[in-house]
């Protein structure tokens, strides 16, 4: 099976909403922050090992401690994974933080602060003509 093969894909968007059900519903953590997501999901074409990128709406500490705890319950989490999706070998997890999100947030901020400054800008630049024709009159 090669990496992008449709039946990949398949196997990826299934394990992605089973990870996803398992760590919103099953895990009782306390580590495990609430706003933790499950960004996407790549198995390996032999169905071997499976990198899951993971993203926590939190601080980096909170961050750390969710990955933590998400490595901790890599057995129980691959045991119940092994129940929902039936394959012939359950992959082997590795989670990753992914930060994606956050830097999108962070990019979104940075330009509604530009926004609010031109839009400043403008109002400067109105009233200053506002002045210089008032001052003509």
């Amino acid at each position: 099976m090669r990496k992008n093969s449709i039946k990949n894909i398949r196997i990826n968007e299934e394990v992605k909403k089973e990870l996803s059900n398992i760590i919103r519903n099953e895990l009782k953590d306390p580590r495990i922050h609430m706003m933790t997501s499950v960004v996407s999901v790549e198995v390996a074409p032999d169905l071997k090992t499976c990198k899951a990128y993971i993203s926590v709406l939190g601080s980096e500490g909170e961050a750390a401690d969710t990955l933590a705890g998400l490595k901790n319950a890599a057995g129980y989490i691959k045991t119940k994974l092994a129940r929902s999706v039936n394959l012939r070998n359950t992959p082997e997890i590795y989670f990753r933080l992914d930060q994606s999100i956050e830097h999108g947030i962070h990019i979104a901020h940075l330009l509604d602060e530009i926004h609010a400054g031109e839009a400043e800008d403008t109002a400067d630049e109105a009233e200053q003509e506002e002045r210089s024709q008032d001052e003509q009159e």
